[in-house]
């Protein structure tokens, strides 16, 4: 439990969002910020996986072909901070919704724009109207989460909680214990295989300690990767997603932006076209240290039992 200094007392492992810089100790903290990745309108080009990579020289980790389309880093680990999944979805019916064009409306086209592309672009649809191949594309990252149980579990203090509300990993601190690794309900933190010390993204605290935005959301020639102040950054997104809707696309929905969900709200969400599971992400993430202190109180009254009675068998031991 931590005072948040206004004398409330917030559970840091589960409950309702904390304040959680000046419930680490920064009583002066600027505004939490994070990131909004709008997903509709990412295009795929991964320069935010290579501005990470040059900013953060973080080695190269293989250019194996791994036949799932154009995604060839697979997922975040160690080595890859940023990851932009492509997801291809075939379908055999045009892929509107009543007689909304849905990548007309998520590109932010008015519902009656006719199915020809500005000119320089690529057509989203086929000549005569059909619509059999999507692509969703996001670019995934560490959620940098409200309440992250790899800083619950972490034995060293290699993982601490910065002022600006994000979750850093101090790598000449970390004794590559491996606790962060399955604590994480993301599966975002990974081991490096050369030295065994667990690497995620830093949302650039470097970066921020100086004024400048992180190098993914510099480098994003879209604005997909939005980065801000979070309160900020999930008004914009509501709206997005309101007019997105209103617009016809009714599968839009955002992904880690609500506080009351089991990680207490994300620092790093997302507004999707799909189920989070299209997009490999858990439909219903919960920290996962959330039990913790019911079963530290099990376990204390347990051994308050086994006390008693074995002192009420010495008690009553024949002499």
């Amino acid at each position: 439990m931590a005072d948040d200094g206004g004398g409330v007392r917030e559970n840091l492992l589960y409950g309702p969002e904390p304040d959680v810089a000046r419930a680490s100790g920064y009583p002066d903290a600027p505004p939490r910020v994070g990131f909004f990745t709008d997903t509709s309108i990412c295009i795929g080009c991964k320069a935010c996986e290579v501005a990470c990579k040059e900013w953060n020289a973080i080695p190269e980790d293989g250019l194996e072909l791994t036949g799932m389309s154009y995604d060839n880093t697979v997922g975040l680990g160690a080595d890859t901070w940023r990851h932009v999944a492509f997801i291809e979805q075939r379908r055999a019916q045009p892929e509107t919704q009543g007689d909304v064009d849905v990548f007309a409306a998520a590109s932010g086209l008015a519902p009656d724009t006719p199915a020809e592309a500005p000119a320089g672009t690529i057509a989203p649809v086929s000549p005569d109207g059909r619509t059999e191949l999507r692509w969703l594309m996001s670019s995934d990252v560490c959620k940098h989460c409200t309440h992250a149980a790899c800083l619950d579990v972490c034995p060293t203090g290699a993982l601490f909680r910065t002022e600006f509300g994000t979750v850093v990993v101090q790598e000449d601190v970390c004794n590559g214990c491996g606790y962060c690794i399955p604590a994480c309900p993301y599966g975002v933190i990974d081991q490096r295989k050369t030295d065994g010390r667990a690497w995620k993204c830093t949302l650039c605290y470097d970066r921020l300690g100086v004024g400048m935005e992180p190098a993914c959301a510099k480098a994003c020639p879209t604005d997909s990767i939005q980065f801000g102040p979070l309160e900020e950054l999930r008004e914009r997104a509501a709206a997005r997603v309101a007019g997105l809707q209103a617009a016809g696309v009714t599968d839009a929905r955002l992904y880690g932006e609500d506080p009351e969900d089991g990680v207490g709200g994300d620092g790093a969400f997302f507004l999707l076209l799909d189920e989070p599971e299209v997009y490999g992400l858990p439909p219903d993430p919960v920290v996962t240290t959330r039990d913790l202190p019911t079963m530290w109180r099990r376990a204390a009254a347990a051994a308050v039992s086994l006390a008693a009675l074995a002192a009420v068998s010495v008690v009553r031991r024949p002499r």
